[in-house]
C-alpha cells in the first residue's frame, strides 16, 4: 500500500480512513485551508507534521477520547484547585496559547529548527479558524501572566483537543477541568485527544476503536452550534 498524496485544492478528497497505515498515517500534501481542516476533523482526520516536512494527515486506531463527565480529579489536583489564585478565561489569548504550546519542551533538542509541529503555518491556519469561531482556547492567568492553557476545534457536539501547556504546576489540568465542566453545560460530551498518553489517561481519557469514534462524530458533528467567541461561566464548581 502506498501513501496517498493530496492535490492542492481543498476540494480534493481524503482517502477512506481504512487505508491508513498501522501508525495512523493516512495521506500527505494538500493545504491547511479552513475548508480542508473542517472536512478533515469531520472525518476523524487531523494534520500533524514537522516544520520542514510535507503536510501529513492522520487517523489513528485506536483513538484517545475523554468524556467530559468522566474527567478524573485526583486528590492532589483538588488541593491545587482549592488553593489556586489562577484566573481562567476562554478565547482571550488564542494566538498566545498556540505559541506557548509550540515552545520547546525541556526534553527537546532545539538545534534542528524542526522540533515542533505547531509552527507558523499551523498557527496561521488555526488562527483563521479561531476568527471564524471554530477554534477555541482556554487560558490560565496568574495576575496578568499566561501560565497555562489549551486549544482545539469545536464542531457540533465534539471538541477536538490539539495541545496544552503549563508554566505552573497543574495549570493545564485546571484549564481542562474547567473546559470539561463548561462543555457539559453546552451538551458537548466528548473531547478528542487523538493518541494515547499517560498524562491524558491519568485524567480519565481512554482509547476506543476508530470505527466507534467515526460513528460518534458522524452523528455529533452534524449538530449546529453558533460559531462565536466562547465565554466561561463564572459559577463553574471545578470541584464537585
Amino acid at each position: 500500500m502506498s501513501l496517498t498524496w493530496l492535490a492542492e485544492p481543498a476540494e480534493s478528497p481524503f482517502p477512506p480512513i481504512e487505508q491508513a497505515f498501522a501508525d495512523g498515517l493516512l495521506a500527505a500534501g494538500g493545504d491547511l485551508s479552513a475548508s480542508r481542516l473542517i472536512n478533515a476533523y469531520q472525518h476523524g482526520i487531523f494534520p500533524w507534521f514537522n516544520k520542514n516536512n510535507p503536510i501529513l494527515w492522520w487517523s489513528p486506531d485506536p483513538r484517545m477520547v475523554l468524556l467530559t463527565n468522566e474527567i478524573k480529579i485526583s486528590r492532589s489536583l483538588k488541593k491545587s484547585i482549592r488553593s489556586t489564585d489562577l484566573t481562567i478565561t476562554m478565547d482571550q489569548a488564542f494566538n498566545d496559547v498556540m505559541t506557548a504550546c509550540a515552545a520547546p519542551r525541556a526534553d527537546q533538542n532545539n538545534d534542528s529548527g524542526n522540533d515542533t509541529w505547531i509552527h507558523p503555518s499551523m498557527i496561521n491556519a488555526y488562527t483563521e479558524l479561531h476568527q471564524q469561531g471554530i477554534a477555541h482556547s482556554i487560558e490560565c492567568w496568574q495576575q496578568e501572566k499566561l501560565v497555562g492553557g489549551l486549544y482545539g476545534i469545536s464542531l457540533g457536539n465534539v471538541f477536538f483537543g490539539e495541545s496544552m501547556f503549563s508554566l505552573q504546576q497543574d495549570s493545564s489540568k485546571i484549564a481542562l477541568v474547567a473546559l470539561c465542566q463548561q462543555l457539559q453545560r453546552w451538551n458537548i460530551s466528548l473531547i478528542d485527544c487523538q493518541i494515547h498518553s499517560d498524562h491524558l489517561a491519568s485524567l480519565g481519557a481512554k482509547e476506543i476503536i476508530r470505527s466507534d469514534f467515526i460513528s460518534y462524530i458522524d452523528n455529533e458533528t452534524s449538530h449546529s452550534h453558533q460559531n462565536k467567541q466562547w465565554q466561561l461561566d463564572s459559577d463553574l464548581p471545578l470541584i464537585t
